[in-house]
C-alpha cells in the first residue's frame, strides 16, 4: 500500500521471464550535459540559478518541478532507465505489471497535488466514500464478509455505524476499540516520547485484544506502516490513525491508479518535467558530490561534471550516506541505522473473472490485500489479481513454487470462483528494501531536508516528514527540500503550499 520513491535495488521477477520496458522519452528541456558543465563560470548574481536533483523517484520529481516552477534551471539525474523509483511498471509478455500495489488516501494532499501537477488525477480516482470489504476465513461460509466504511457524519460519528456492526469483533471488543480510538485522538503527535514506544504495547494497555489488533488495527496499520503493531513506532502509528481516520470524515477514502504506475510516475511525470523546462537524464548515476571553492556544487557523473547552485539528494538513505560530503550532517552514521522492511507482491492471472469487487482485505489467512489489476494491465481475457503482502520478512525469499502452493489454495478458500478456474500465470515481485522500517526510535534517525551546507538538501520518504514511508511522504519531502533550496538561492517560495511545511 505504499512504496518509497527511489531506490537502487531492482525487484526479482520470478516465474516466466519478463522484460523491462525500454525508455519512451528523450531528454527534456533541449539542453545537453555539456551545457551544464560549461556553466562553471556562471555569475552567482545572475537572476537565473541552477540546481541538480539526484534521484528520479516521486521525491526527486517533485523537487525538480517545484524548483522549476520558481524559475530555477533544473537538471534531474536518475540511474535507472525510467522515472518513478520503487513505484513503477514493467512488461511481462502482453501484460503491463506494477511492481506492487500502491494506494493513497484523500488525506494525502501532497500526492493529490502531484497527480494534479502531472495531469493524472482522472487516472487515479478516489472512492466516493470509504468502503473496505473484509473477508474472515475463520467464520462459516455465508457470514465471512464485513465492511469498514464511513457515513456522511462528523468525526468520530462517521465510523460509528460501521464499527457498531463490524462482525469480525465482539460487542465488547467494538466498545473497547472506540475508547482506544478516542485515546489515540488525544495524543500529541509533536511529543517525541511517542516515538520511543511501540504501538502494540500501547494497544494492550488500552484494552485491545489480540483479535482486535488483527481484525482492525493491523488490518490498516500493516498496509500503511509496513509493520505489525508490536514493531511500529507509536508516533508513526498515531499519525496514520489520527490523520486517516480521526481528522476528517473523508480522510481515509481510498484512491488507486486505474492505469499502470508507469503512466503516472514516468510518462506523465516526464511530460510535466519537460514542460517545466527540466532537463532529465536517465541511466545517469552520480558518483560524487562536492563543494566548489567558489561556493557552488559539483556533481560528478561518469565522464562529466555538472555545476549547480543547489543540489537535492533524493535517493535512499544508504546511497545518500555514501554521496554526502563530509561534515554536512552532524551524525551521518544515523542514516545507516534506519532499517528497511520488505513487501512481497504475488500476481495471479486466471482464465475467467473470479472477483467482482475492485479489492478486499482478508483475515484468518496469510493473504492480506487483493486487488483486481485486469484493466490496468491490459489483460483482454480472464482476470489478473495482485496480492500485496506487507511486512513480509518471513516470505520475501521464499521460492515461487512454495508461494504458489501456499497462496493458490488460500485464494480458493477466499474466492469460490477460483476453484474451477485455470491459473494462466503466477509470478512474484519482491522489494526487499521497500520502505524504511517504522520501528520505535526511528524518528530521531530521520534527518530533515536541511543540511549544514547551504544549498545541499535531502529528500525521500525516509526523511523527517512526520509520515511513514508512503508516496505522500515522498512528495512532501520533495517540496520541503525544494523550499530549503529556494531559501539558500534567495528565491521566493510563494508558490509553495502551507501544508508542505519544511521538515528541517
Amino acid at each position: 500500500m505504499r512504496n518509497p520513491p527511489v531506490g537502487d535495488g531492482v525487484p526479482d521477477f520470478n516465474g516466466q521471464p519478463c522484460t523491462a520496458p525500454s525508455p519512451r522519452h528523450g531528454r527534456g528541456g533541449g539542453r545537453t550535459m555539456s551545457d551544464t558543465t560549461q556553466a562553471e563560470g556562471f555569475d552567482a548574481d545572475c537572476h537565473e540559478r541552477a540546481a541538480v536533483v539526484v534521484g528520479g523517484g516521486l521525491a526527486g520529481i517533485t523537487a525538480a518541478l517545484t524548483l522549476a516552477d520558481a524559475g530555477v534551471r533544473v537538471t534531474l539525474l536518475e540511474g535507472r532507465p525510467r522515472l518513478g523509483g520503487l513505484a513503477f511498471s514493467f512488461q511481462r509478455g502482453d501484460l503491463t505489471v506494477d511492481n506492487g500495489q500502491h494506494v493513497y488516501l484523500r488525506c494525502c494532499t501532497a500526492y493529490r497535488w502531484f497527480l494534479d501537477r502531472v495531469d493524472g488525477v482522472e487516472l487515479a480516482p478516489l472512492q466516493n466514500r470509504l468502503d473496505v470489504p473484509v473477508l474472515d476465513l475463520a467464520k462459516r461460509a455465508g457470514s465471512r464478509l464485513g465492511r469498514l466504511r464511513r457515513d456522511a457524519l462528523p468525526v468520530p460519528l462517521h465510523l460509528g455505524r460501521s464499527l457498531a456492526t463490524y462482525p469480525h469483533l465482539s460487542l465488547a471488543e467494538r466498545a473497547k476499540v472506540g475508547r482506544a480510538a478516542l485515546a489515540l485522538k488525544a495524543l500529541d503527535l509533536a511529543d517525541p516520547a511517542l516515538d520511543t514506544e511501540d504501538f502494540g504495547s500501547w494497544l494492550t494497555r488500552h484494552g485491545q485484544s489480540a483479535r482486535a489488533v488483527e481484525a482492525l488495527w493491523d488490518l490498516v496499520g500493516v498496509a500503511t506502516l509496513n509493520a505489525v503493531a508490536g514493531d511500529a513506532s507509536l508516533g508513526l502509528a498515531a499519525m496514520v490513525f489520527k490523520t486517516g481516520l480521526l481528522s476528517d470524515p473523508g480522510a481515509a477514502d481510498i484512491g488507486w491508479a486505474r492505469v499502470p504506475l508507469g503512466e503516472l510516475h514516468d510518462l506523465r511525470a516526464r511530460k510535466a518535467l519537460d514542460s517545466a523546462g527540466v532537463r532529465t537524464e536517465v541511466r545517469t548515476r552520480v558518483t560524487s558530490i562536492s563543494h566548489h571553492e567558489n561556493g557552488r556544487w559539483k556533481v560528478q557523473v561518469p565522464g562529466e561534471t555538472l555545476h549547480a547552485d543547489a543540489v537535492v539528494l533524493a535517493v535512499p538513505q544508504r546511497e545518500a550516506h555514501d554521496l554526502l560530503p563530509e561534515g554536512v550532517l552532524d551524525a551521518p552514521e544515523r542514516l545507516l541505522e534506519i532499517g528497511t522492511a520488505p513487501i512481497l507482491n504475488i500476481h495471479v492471472v486466471y482464465d475467467r473473472k473470479v472477483l467482482a469487487k475492485p479489492f478486499f482485505a482478508a483475515l484468518g489467512s496469510p493473504v492480506q490485500w487483493v486487488f483486481d489489476r485486469t484493466e490496468a494491465s491490459g489483460l483482454r481475457e480472464g482476470q489478473y489479481l495482485a496480492l500485496s503482502q506487507s511486512a513480509a520478512h518471513d516470505e520475501i525469499d521464499a521460492p515461487v513454487s512454495e508461494l504458489r502452493e501456499r497462496y493458490l489454495p488460500e485464494l480458493e478458500r477466499l474466492l469460490p470462483g477460483t476453484r474451477g478456474a485455470e491459473v494462466r500465470d503466477f509470478f512474484v515481485t519482491r522489494e526487499r528494501t521497500a520502505t524504511f522500517a517504522p520501528t520505535p526510535g526511528v524518528g530521531r534517525l530521520r534527518p530533515g531536508a536541511r543540511t549544514k551546507a547551504p544549498g545541499l538538501c535531502l529528500a525521500g520518504a525516509w526523511t523527517a516528514t512526520g509520515w511513514p514511508a508512503t508516496m505522500e511522504s515522498a512528495v512532501r519531502s520533495g517540496v520541503s527540500a525544494a523550499g530549503v533550496a529556494l531559501s539558500a538561492l534567495g528565491r521566493p517560495r510563494d508558490h509553495l503550499f502551507e501544508l508542505f511545511e519544511e521538515a528541517a
